[in-house]
């Protein structure tokens, strides 16, 4: 397949630029797996989900890993954390009008200079003097996607985390649970819904475009992920009850399908533990976790439009798309949500 087979002209002005003004006073548009479409809001989410589904959600909690500084040169740098490595090392992209050298300092502040260590692909190893969420949590800013216009604020620093985010290392939000408050959670809780945890720490190779006309031939970022023993056996459980899982957001779909993925490799059972993915999702895969997936709507030649269509199928998407366009839902990260139905094929 052809990355124009996943492009769309979406109207600017329908890229939400704020969140809506209460978490989850959002639209949902519910995509069944025949691929009829319905306009419904996020507070109808509970009537869609039965008794015996699992919710399994990203508990990653974005850090503020954009940070400022000067080269010895005295040049202008800005870093974007991507992965936090060790207490005191960390991956970054690096903007600057000639790249710092390794061996070359970064100055942060007068007091503070990350050493560059190693260029690696596109990114760069650095060394801070303190520890690296501790130093990103004083001086670093929230790292906002590039489509949205405005300097990060204190209700972002709010609105771009999810209400059960908590380990802290990722460098953009599980979007999808932006939309969850607690009083949702609770009332899920008391219909007898269950919900479970995975962590991904998402990259900023999520923002990444695909610069290959044949997607057979992108390369994903690597991404670890973490699945707790509670959680495999919540899944297994809704299984056997005949429930469905149901997966907030991408990320954590490609966790769960990552682990599936190198258990099929093995034993043949899901196992809790951590480890890396580059998991590339397109339409043709057969999903061996997920039954029903929350989402946002994604950019136009992302790698997540094309996991969403192998996921409902696409043409169920591309129609899905056009039917919000005309709607005017609101887009991408501070956006509106989809209640996906997995495709019979998929």
């Amino acid at each position: 397949m052809h990355v124009a087979d996943f492009d769309f002209d979406l109207p600017t002005d329908l890229i939400a630029q704020f969140p809506p003004a209460v978490r989850g006073g959002s639209r949902l548009l519910h995509v069944e797996a025949s691929g009829t479409l319905h306009d419904r809001v996020f507070a109808d989410l509970p009537t869609l989900l039965h008794s015996d589904d699992l919710l399994v959600m990203n508990d990653t909690r974005v850090i503020k890993a954009r940070l400022f500084g000067t080269k010895d040169s005295g040049g202008k740098v800005e870093l974007l954390v991507e992965r936090v490595t060790g207490e005191y090392e960390a991956l970054a992209f690096i903007r600057a009008s000639h790249a710092p050298r390794p061996g070359s300092g970064i100055r942060l502040s007068d007091d503070i200079v990350i050493e560059v260590l190693a260029r690696q692909d596109d990114l760069t190893q650095l060394r801070f003097p303190h520890p690296v969420l501790a130093l990103l949590d004083r001086l670093g800013r929230l790292p906002l996607p590039p489509y949205i216009e405005h300097t990060p604020t204190v209700d972002d620093e709010a609105r771009y985390q999810t209400v059960y985010a908590n380990e802290p290392g990722a460098v953009a939000a599980p979007t999808a649970g932006l939309h969850f408050d607690d009083a949702m959670l609770d009332g899920l809780r008391k219909q007898g819904i269950r919900t479970a945890q995975v962590t991904l720490h998402v990259g900023a190779g999520t923002f990444q475009p695909v610069r290959v006309d044949n997607i057979a031939k992108h390369r994903m970022h690597s991404e670890r992920y973490t699945i707790p023993q509670a959680t495999v056996e919540a899944v297994r459980e809704t299984r056997g009850h005949g429930g469905r899982v149901v997966a907030v957001g991408t990320t954590s779909l490609r966790a769960l399908e990552a682990a599936a993925l190198k258990a099929a490799e093995q034993s043949g059972e899901l196992h809790a533990g951590s480890d890396e993915t580059d998991i590339f999702i397109t339409p043709g895969y057969q999903f061996r976790v997920i039954d029903a997936l929350i989402t946002n709507f994604h950019l136009p030649r992302s790698t997540l439009l094309m996991l969403v269509s192998a996921f409902s199928g696409l043409d169920s998407i591309r129609a899905a798309y056009a039917h919000a366009i005309a709607e005017r839902y609101r887009f991408f990260s501070y956006g509106d949500a989809m209640f996906l139905e997995k495709h019979p094929s998929a």
